[in-house]
């Protein structure tokens, strides 16, 4: 049974904005929801209400009333909203609970220590500047432009100005290579490339202008490239191959942004699966879905209000960027951090907490992970008494960095432990502000979301491992697959398994409570002797191993059958002894089964990750089994790879 770590008090259950909601839905339905739960299974009995329903609640700017809310199509066909029209960057400029305009909209910071506020009324003048520039350089509705940027303003203020007249937006971070910006880039055809020049990690300074200049001459739907400045630095003047930003822009006085009224569904950006597998998916998602997706999980799930500061770190090539930008809505300042979390020390972003007031913090498991590491406490050295929520996403957060948080810090905390993906541009699943928190787990599916775990049979299961599978439709489901015409891609994606029933992809269990425990990729899970076995299951056992920083177990395929690697990273100095790996062995078999402990325990120097963090199991598995990684170039450390090529070819010897 998982310990209950938090229960928010009875204050901050009243006036939780998740009550709020409550009380207009029994207002209007003359119901009583005892708990979350009950509120829950309302909201997926009939989604076409709750979310009509929510809509208005959160006085989303609509200027025409939908003819029907959802249609009756299955997934992926289901359209939203019919008929009805409103604008995306109208909703995040014009916040309904925005009482002054001068309120930072943006504080952006760099690793630096470079600082950058804009208000509200100052982020429309640029957006509405940015909005001319885009017309005068001839761009239309469903024209699409390629940013590959830092997270700074500009960033910001681009993908506004797109949405203000339909323009699609896709992004990706300037630590992408080129093998990796093309691959995403080349799919869409952009008419423009707006790009950092340069950008700053870990105090070192990498410069772009020659991928900028691969990708300008790769790239042959571009009529021009834009070098946006960077904080701190000389703005980039115009050239013979690029313009500068400030030259690109519309000087003067242009006046407030002008909205394009859209449908709901029309186009807002794309994004792109991780690509680890084959060439990254072009995931094409609808204005209105992220808007109100995104609404419900920072209004309801995250309780943001209007005034408070939320950061997440991130990189513009990640979901949790698009995630940031919508907090927005709330009236709340959203703050950009630019560079290492960990330059120059594990404490800046603690330190940056504390001085701007957070009241929300937004980070990695995989950072939490190396706060234990680095036996690091927060609350030994800053005040964050401003700070009401923090929230974990990337991979599952380990009970063990449930217990960190607590203890090290702040004890009256909402740990909001969060997941979903890019695929639906948010959360199936993810904190409940009103609700106890439990080590491990995970406290609810989202309100509309009705998730459920399948087991191979296809059956809805309780208390056991299934796959992450959504029942009904969501409106941040993808309108399509760039390209994907006759939605080919789409249904091999996650329809393939079980008909007009979306799979994640995700191996999870949910108990009888709703609290949902994540075991990791489902295509990762590991199959001895017939036996399914998530790969948290042999992570947990190694929380309390002090030498190891991190691990990946794999199958390693023999004839119909397989047997478990487990490869670790120990801490520098550390050495994998027969004593410790007799040790590893014990506490798996202790905590979890004997089928649980793996045939071979591997020191290798690093894992691989993704540029957002994610170590790469399945990257880890086909290198084992002797398997090619397509396309290496979308691995943050690709040096990981050969370093267990290397390992690997020493054991076989």
């Amino acid at each position: 049974m998982s310990q209950r770590l938090w229960t928010p008090s009875t204050q901050r259950v009243e006036t939780a904005n998740l009550t709020a909601f409550k009380n207009v839905v029994e207002a209007q339905t003359g119901r009583t929801f005892t708990d979350y739960r009950a509120l829950h299974d309302w909201s997926v009995e009939d989604i076409g209400t709750f979310w009509s329903t929510y809509a208005t609640y959160a006085c989303l700017p609509f200027k025409t009333t939908a003819a029907e809310i959802v249609s009756e199509d299955p997934m992926p066909y289901t359209h939203w909203f019919e008929g009805a029209t409103l604008n995306y960057a109208e909703a995040l400029l014009y916040p309904p609970d925005l009482s002054d305009d001068q309120q930072p909209a943006i504080l952006a910071v760099t690793e630096s220590g470079h600082q950058t506020v804009l208000s509200y009324s100052a982020l429309r003048r640029e957006v509405a500047r940015a909005q001319s520039a885009l017309r005068r350089s001839g761009f239309t509705r469903g024209d699409r432009v390629a940013v590959y940027a830092a997270n700074i303003p500009e960033t910001v203020i681009l993908l506004l100005a797109c949405a203000s007249i339909g323009v699609i937006f896709s992004s990706c971070s300037p630590d992408f290579g080129f093998d990796a910006a093309r691959a995403r880039f080349e799919q869409i055809e952009p008419k423009m490339l707006f790009a950092s020049g340069a950008y700053w990690y870990q105090g070192r300074r990498f410069d772009t202008l020659p991928t900028l200049e691969r990708l300008r001459q790769h790239l042959k739907s571009l009529e021009c490239t834009v070098l946006l400045p960077y904080p701190g630095e000389e703005p980039a003047s115009s050239s013979s191959s690029f313009t500068g930003w400030s030259e690109w822009m519309d000087e003067g006085e242009i006046g407030d942004p002008v909205f394009s009224m859209l449908p709901f569904d029309h186009p807002l950006y794309i994004l792109y699966s991780s690509g680890t597998t084959g060439l990254p998916k072009p995931l094409v998602h609808r204005a209105g879905g992220a808007l109100i997706k995104h609404h419900v999980e920072h209004h309801v799930h995250s309780d943001i209000r209007a005034g408070d500061r939320v950061l997440y770190f991130t990189t513009c090539g990640w979901i949790m960027w698009n995630w940031l930008v919508s907090v927005l809505a709330q009236s709340a300042t959203i703050v950009l951090y630019e560079g290492s979390p960990s330059y120059p020390t594990l404490e800046t972003l603690w330190h940056l907490a504390e001085r701007l007031d957070l009241s929300f913090f937004g980070t990695s498991a995989r950072y939490i992970h190396t706060l234990i590491a680095q036996e690091l406490s927060p609350q030994a050295f800053v005040d964050l008494s401003s700070l009401r929520t923090l929230a974990s996403t990337g991979s599952p957060l380990s009970p063990q960095g449930f217990q960190f948080v607590f203890d090290h810090i702040k004890r009256d905390l909402h740990l909001a432990s969060i997941s979903g993906g890019t695929d639906i541009v948010g959360c199936f699943v993810a904190g409940v502000p009103t609700e106890p928190v439990y080590e491990g787990e995970i406290q609810g599916s989202v309100l509309g979301a009705d998730v459920a775990a399948f087991d191979i049979r296809g059956e809805k299961v309780i208390g056991e491992a299934g796959e992450l599978v959504c029942l009904q439709p969501l409106p941040s489901m993808p309108i399509m697959f760039w390209g994907d015409r006759d939605f080919d891609r789409y249904h091999s994606a996650y329809f393939d398994t079980y008909p007009d029933v979306w799979r994640h992809g995700d191996l999870v269990e949910i108990n009888e409570r709703g609290g949902v425990v994540i075991y990791g990729r489902s295509d990762a899970t590991l199959n001895p002797g017939g036996v399914r076995i998530g790969t948290s299951e042999i992570y947990r056992p190694l929380e309390s191993f002090v030498e190891v920083v991190e691990s990946v177990a794999i199958g390693k395929k023999l004839g119909g059958d397989e047997e478990i690697w487990l490869f670790v990273v120990l801490r520098e100095g550390e050495v994998l002894t027969q004593e410790l790996r007799v040790r590893i062995e014990r506490e798996i078999r202790t905590q979890e089964s004997p089928r649980h402990v793996p045939k071979r325990v591997v020191q290798v120097i690093d894992l691989p990750r993704t540029r957002s963090g994610k170590l790469m199991e399945i990257a880890v598995s086909r290198v084992a089994n002797g398997l090619p990684i397509p396309n290496r170039e979308v691995i943050e450390n690709p040096e990981s790879i050969a370093d267990i090529e290397r390992t690997i070819a020493a054991m076989d010897r």
